[in-house]
């Protein structure tokens, strides 16, 4: 069974009423309803937590986390975010959903502003699959179209991915890499750019089956951990080679 851990800074639903009314438990939850059919095994945790909820405990114990953040980033303890990052180049799979592109602990493995051009209208989204064959795009089709949501466009402030699943454009034009893979270490990173907190994006059952493939994608391998520093000879050096 993967453990899932499902972070969420849990602001905009407790002050926005507009928000709420999409999100009355919040996103996090609408996400542990969606998913929990999946056969993972799910805890959330938010910021108002103590350690915002990600002790060493739950960390060790999380095989794929799935981040959204908003307006409270920088809210988020860097000593936790340093934390977070760590358990991915160690083996923990991430999944980083819209804004949390902004969010710490996805800017401290990317090591670029991860910045984006931005317009809130509720313009119509189409995410084309780029990548149909791979795992993440399983049983998507051609691709989604969500009526309403906010926009994103390039250029997106990121290295280049590993693989790019999904491509968006949007009513006004634009263009943005919306499904993006990368390896950190031994752990996979999966960014996913639809669900602004104002619109039902996360009752959509295919951006809900991108998110539980991705989960299975980024679950860590059971190969040995790397090993470094100074090391034996696998055979034995003969004098001449070592002078």
């Amino acid at each position: 069974m993967i453990n899932v851990t499902i972070w969420n800074e849990f602001v905009h639903e407790r002050r926005d009423e507009k928000v709420k009314a999409v999100y009355p438990d919040g996103i996090h939850k609408q996400l542990e309803r969606a998913l929990t059919p999946e056969g993972f095994a799910i805890r959330t945790c938010t910021l108002e937590e103590d350690d915002h909820g990600l002790t060493r405990e739950v960390l060790d114990s999380t095989d794929v986390m799935i981040w959204w953040g908003h307006m409270a980033h920088e809210l988020v303890d860097d000593s936790i975010a340093e934390a977070v990052a760590q358990r991915v180049r160690e083996g923990m799979g991430l999944i980083v959903l819209h804004s949390g592109h902004f969010s710490k602990p996805f800017k401290k493995l990317m090591g670029t502003g991860c910045d984006l051009k931005w317009r809130e209208e509720g313009e119509q989204e189409i995410l084309w699959a780029v990548n149909p064959s791979h795992p993440i795009a399983e049983g998507i089709g051609e691709n989604i179209i969500l009526e309403h949501e906010e926009m994103y466009g390039e250029f997106f402030d990121i290295p280049n991915p590993d693989e790019i699943v999904f491509i968006s454009n949007f009513s006004g034009g634009e263009v943005f890499r919306s499904g993006c893979t990368f390896t950190r270490g031994s752990g996979k990173i999966f960014y996913f750019r639809p669900g602004h907190e104002t619109y039902p994006t996360y009752y959509n059952q295919d951006v809900i089956r991108v998110i539980s493939n991705s989960v299975r994608w980024a679950y860590p391998t059971q190969s040995a951990k790397p090993v470094y520093g100074n090391t034996q000879p696998l055979r034995p050096l003969h004098a001449r080679e070592l002078v």
